[in-house]
């Protein structure tokens, strides 16, 4: 297991921030994010042998920290608020590396977005997944992929350009 270990070493160098930004937009909460990203790296290092021939490794992180979300939300049989609509907009505070690469605006348009729409914008357009691989790190069908996709753009598009009216064919 010593020769996987700098494998695993530059794997989270080189993915933690994008798996913590695809977390952070899909669950609307940066503290709730770390957490959840820090236990699906934790997962990953006790199973990296297994994770690092995944075919898209950073989405079985990011599917990993999903899951555990879901398994908290569960436990607490009710569900968990979406913390103030900017928080994920913020900037970090002192100490921390993290910073979006995305518009505030933006940000705070995704927070309005059902949670199954934001995940799948994450995924797709933050991880780069293509929509066979979004539909296989969220379970569910491609098809619904690209309608949740759909929805989530017109809902920002609506949000973020209301002066932009469709102009009839």
């Amino acid at each position: 297991m010593g020769a996987n270990r700098p494998d695993f070493a530059e794997f989270y160098r080189r993915s933690k921030d994008e798996c913590l930004f695809t977390v952070l937009v899909s669950v609307g909460d940066r503290d709730t994010a770390q957490d959840l990203v820090a236990e699906a790296f934790a997962r990953a290092w006790a199973r990296w042998r297994t994770v690092s021939r995944h075919p898209a490794p950073a989405a079985w992180v990011v599917r990993t920290a999903l899951n555990a979300h879901v398994s908290r939300w569960r436990r607490r049989r009710r569900e968990v608020p979406l913390a103030d609509p900017g928080a994920i907009a913020d900037r970090p505070t002192a100490g921390e590396t993290f910073d979006s690469p995305v518009d505030p605006r933006i940000m705070v348009a995704l927070t309005r977005l059902p949670e199954r729409q934001r995940q799948v914008v994450a995924l797709r357009l933050f991880l780069d997944l293509d929509t066979a691989r979004t539909a296989a790190a969220l379970g569910i069908a491609p098809g619904t992929v690209q309608a949740h996709l759909g929805r989530a753009i017109a809902a920002l598009r609506a949000d973020l350009m209301p002066e932009q009216k469709e102009i009839p064919s």
